[in-house]
């Protein structure tokens, strides 16, 4: 049987009357006369080739099939219900929804404590589950199993939606022991040992070439425009990582600003601008199409950028 050829009225009939199993009373919960009700049953019957209801000493009496088939109605007629009624709006303060947001180590150094912050206030019983770029795929995202990613991209498909944070550049974290703040030069940085940090995109990531400039980003290919390379000995994908080696050891770590501010007031570490030009780089939030219009999620979207736009005036 073609379902488009099911008037939809005949089911809302069926279950009322399985739940009263009494012609007149579903009439009257419903709004309707006895005569429609009792041709809506006889309609009934034709459709499932049933009686459905039986008259009995005892009243009107469910058969087997009706049985078989009254949850099942029973569970449609909610879901409909469900559908079309207007979607309530996100009660921040009431809800316990819990967020996927995959962040990069620089979103989760910077972005993420002050949000953290936003939410106790504003949304102290949602929960946020952190994951990493490596947890996650883009598949993940546009099936909606990912709220929301925030990180660097290369590149984003096209159908998701996106919005820049901020733009960041860069300084360097320098231990106050290493005898290259003497004088901090681009002679003297490219004699230093170096540490490299960086997670762009999502997926898991593979072991690098110091000799691959392009796949070693925005610091090293800013070097390579100017004919210089610099001598790198360990790779890390954590930024936090980077800035202990830089505060432990005779390692300079090149890093966005924002990061490297998180180490203001550490009387171990200096801060200071490199002695080249390295282009800015974009922190981007991006999620599905699939969740676009949905309440929770507009809100929380609307916190982040939010925090982001605190942060951005004060760094």
């Amino acid at each position: 049987m073609n379902i488009a050829r099911i008037d939809l009225n005949l089911l809302v009939y069926l279950d009322v009357l399985l739940r009263e199993r009494n012609v007149t009373k579903a009439a009257d919960q419903l709004g309707i006369s006895q005569p429609a009700m009792s041709n809506g049953l006889k309609r009934l019957r034709v459709l499932f080739d049933d009686p459905l209801l039986i008259r009995t000493s005892k009243g009107m009496t469910p058969t087997e099939r009706a049985q078989e088939i009254q949850p099942i109605i029973s569970e449609l007629i909610i879901g409909l219900e469900k559908a079309v009624q207007p979607r309530a709006k996100f009660n921040a303060l009431e809800s316990e929804q819990v967020f996927r947001v995959m962040a990069s180590d620089y979103a989760e150094a910077t972005l993420l404590p002050p949000l953290i912050d936003k939410l106790r206030k504003h949304a102290p019983g949602v929960i946020l589950d952190i994951m990493t770029p490596s947890d996650v795929s883009f598949l993940d995202v546009e099936q909606g199993r990912v709220d929301m990613v925030i990180n660097r991209f290369d590149s984003i498909p096209q159908s998701f939606h996106q919005k820049v944070l901020w733009n960041d550049d860069f300084s360097c974290l320098v231990s106050n022991s290493n005898p290259v703040l003497e004088r901090f030069s681009l002679d003297s940085y490219l004699s230093a040992n170096h540490v490299w940090v960086s997670k762009t995109g999502m997926g898991v990531g593979v072991g690098m070439d110091p000799a691959d400039v392009q796949r070693l980003g925005w610091v090293d290919e800013a070097l390579s425009r100017i004919g210089q390379k610099r001598r790198i000995t360990v790779f890390t994908r954590h930024y936090q990582a980077a800035c202990m080696l830089a505060e432990q050891q005779d390692l300079i770590a090149t890093i966005p600003s924002k990061m490297a501010r998180q180490h203001e007031n550490n009387p171990n570490v200096t801060i200071v601008e490199p002695p080249f030009i390295i282009p800015p780089i974009a922190l981007t939030m991006a999620w599905s199409p699939l969740l676009q219009h949905n309440p929770a999620h507009r809100w929380m979207r609307q916190l982040i950028s939010q925090t982001a736009d605190d942060l951005n005036r004060l760094y």
